[in-house]
């Protein structure tokens, strides 16, 4: 058999010219951040006893696995539990006070606490929006604290540096691939909510995915043949298989099954199962997507003609991939 058409380097190609974060916007979102934090840090040393501790750095940009269309930046802000509204309905607008004492000089209509899970501050210099998480913390050495399910108000235990750790240590196994396979599976996904709103597919379950596959011994270095053995994965599972990992708790520590339609768990968190929301009609629509990806890889690695080659891979890709990234 012939060499592909689309290669490895092509869609490399694509990635860099579509998909990636570019180095300016990735060092402007972080510095933005950084500036956040030093702003609130500052505060914090000027004000004891103010009810908020810290903040950290989180989500896909702090992960390096952000796309370059990514709308906002994400932290969190480790709160003092005991200082909080018992009413966890409270907590999002208390935080938006507190960090409007860090801000006396922005406008208030720069801080939206609409959202029932996170406090949105806008800033006007660089156009960008920060969400920022409350964590209830009680002095965990490893940064644990508790989010406020935004369906349930339920707690939910997390850790932000472990989560960090977690994606660096597969980073580190696997320098620059990891990641870019994440984000073109990523890419993927943004296509088929593109296509149909009602299409569930959350990114941080696509991490776990490929964190998976990864320590399963799936190389990643040839993205073609990667994303081919991610799409297959899916379908052979029908996402029925369930998956955890050892890094922070022993599997002995998992519930038994808890007849969710995936169960995909939380590498910080044996309780959480980050799919729990997902339906079986959710799951079969995520299965058919795969399928349709993965059959249209294999008709790209025989295609007889570029032009062929192309429209196969524009089915995983959308419209954007073009024979010029070739």
């Amino acid at each position: 058999m012939s060499e592909p058409f689309v290669t490895h380097a092509g869609i490399l190609s694509f990635a860099e010219e579509q998909v990636n974060l570019s180095s300016h916007d990735k060092r402007r979102y972080r510095e933005q951040v950084n500036s956040l934090r030093e702003k609130l840090a500052q505060h914090i040393a000027s004000n004891p006893g103010f009810g908020l501790v810290k903040m950290l750095h989180a989500g896909s940009v702090a992960k390096g696995t952000a796309l370059r269309n990514i709308n906002d930046l994400d932290a969190a802000v480790y709160v003092k539990k005991d200082q909080t509204p018992t009413d966890e309905r409270e907590i999002v607008p208390w935080v938006g006070e507190r960090l409007r004492e860090v801000y006396p000089q922005k406008d208030a209509s720069d801080f939206d606490t609409s959202s029932p899970h996170s406090v949105k501050i806008h800033f006007r210099g660089s156009g960008l929006d920060v969400d920022i998480v409350p964590v209830l913390y009680e002095g965990d050495e490893h940064d644990r604290g508790y989010l406020i399910d935004k369906y349930t108000g339920e707690r939910l235990l997390t850790s932000i540096p472990l989560h960090l750790q977690f994606i660096r240590k597969r980073k580190e196994a696997n320098p620059r691939h990891f990641a870019q396979v994440v984000r073109l599976v990523k890419w993927w996904a943004k296509q088929r909510k593109d296509e149909n709103s009602a299409f569930k597919c959350k990114s941080f379950l696509l991490e776990l995915l490929v964190a998976h596959l990864a320590d399963s011994g799936v190389k990643l270095e040839d993205y073609p043949q990667a994303l081919e053995k991610f799409f297959s994965y899916i379908v052979k599972t029908g996402l029925e298989k369930r998956v955890a990992f050892g890094d922070y708790y022993p599997a002995s520590t998992l519930p038994n099954p808890t007849g969710d339609a995936i169960e995909v768990f939380d590498p910080v968190n044996a309780e959480n199962n980050v799919t729990n929301r997902y339906s079986v009609s959710d799951r079969d629509a995520l299965v058919k997507a795969a399928e349709e990806a993965a059959d249209a890889i294999r008709e790209a690695f025989y295609a007889t003609t570029t032009k062929r080659a192309v429209e196969s891979w524009q089915v995983i890709l959308g419209p954007s991939f073009r024979s010029r990234h070739l």
